[in-house]
């Protein structure tokens, strides 16, 4: 899969695609329906499969502050999209040039000269251009003036429920791991380097993989059950804090790891850790004799997890 950073980089040979747009953060079931369908017909066409999406996500841009958490960043975004057809991802960074760009001048500079679209999906609520007054009405009307039908992906359900990042986020945030991996079609996961810490989990013989989470707020927080992905013998369990370590007054969020009956150097190695169950919320302990006899507990609590 090929991965375009901005208008500037696109070629000749980019010319020509089914494409799609949308922030895709989680890639979650409507996302994936929205790929099926789009691949399912690109190959009737012979044409390759492009997702164009944004980085920061236009929310991220507008409302720094007030945006929500993100699912996935940049990078785990694209090894997602990669498992699901799509040949290409245009990203678009999205400034105050592409915020201020009408939604028919977004429609010929993007879709008709820079991509050449043959084929277009998108969502039934994807609205776009300047003041977001672009929706899929006028899509389909000067989609089909610059010579490309536009297809209306209608709302995902599961039982009855929409599938979107913001029900994700919900589940994700109050716990239910569950509701999020069905509306996910897998266990929500965190991707990141292991990094050098403070070693301070060493002391108290509960070493620990730190994984720096590169988003200004996380969608999860807490101790977790969890797998982890991408060094010999995956899946590796263990137990996960997200959080700002109030303990040793920490201030930015991290992904710290204890692996089970685990004693290899990992670091810089890049992996992939997923998130099954939750046991409880981050807390401030009086000491640290208290945390490691919490941590016990923890341990404790999720090996029963493993064993059924």
């Amino acid at each position: 899969m090929e991965l375009i950073r901005g208008l500037h980089n696109l070629r000749p040979r980019h010319r020509g695609c089914a494409a799609t747009i949308g922030n895709f953060d989680g890639v979650h079931l409507g996302h994936q329906a929205v790929l099926g369908q789009l691949s399912e017909r690109a190959a009737s066409l012979q044409l390759p499969v492009t997702v164009i999406t944004f980085e920061p996500q236009p929310q991220e841009y507008f409302s720094p502050g007030l945006a929500p958490s993100r699912l996935t960043r940049l990078r785990e975004k694209i090894e997602a999209l990669r498992r699901y057809g799509v040949d290409r991802v245009l990203c678009l960074r999205f400034h105050d040039y592409l915020a201020g760009l009408p939604a028919e001048e977004f429609i010929r500079l993007i879709l008709s000269e820079g991509l050449d679209v043959k084929y277009l999906v998108v969502g039934d609520d994807f609205r776009f251009g300047k003041d977001r007054a672009g929706n899929f009405s006028l899509l389909e009307r000067v989609g089909g003036a610059h010579g490309f039908p536009v297809v209306n992906m209608h709302t995902f359900n599961i039982e009855g429920l929409r599938v979107s990042s913001t029900r994700i986020r919900e589940a994700l945030g109050t716990g239910d791991l569950a509701m999020a991996e069905a509306l996910l079609g897998r266990p929500y996961r965190m991707s990141g380097r292991v990094a050098h810490g403070d070693k301070r989990g060493r002391t108290i013989g509960f070493p620990t993989a730190n994984i720096f989470l590169h988003r200004a707020t996380a969608p999860v927080d807490g101790v977790f059950a969890v797998e982890m992905f991408g060094i010999a013998g995956e899946p590796l369990p263990g137990i996960a804090n997200v959080g700002t370590r109030p303990t040793v007054d920490g201030t930015r969020s991290l992904l710290e790891v204890h692996l089970f009956d685990f004693d290899r150097d990992i670091y810089g190695c890049h992996v992939q850790v997923s998130f099954l169950h939750k046991l409880r919320e981050e807390r401030r302990f009086p000491s640290f004799p208290a945390l490691r006899e919490q941590i016990v507990r923890d341990v404790e609590q999720a090996r029963r997890y493993f064993n059924g």
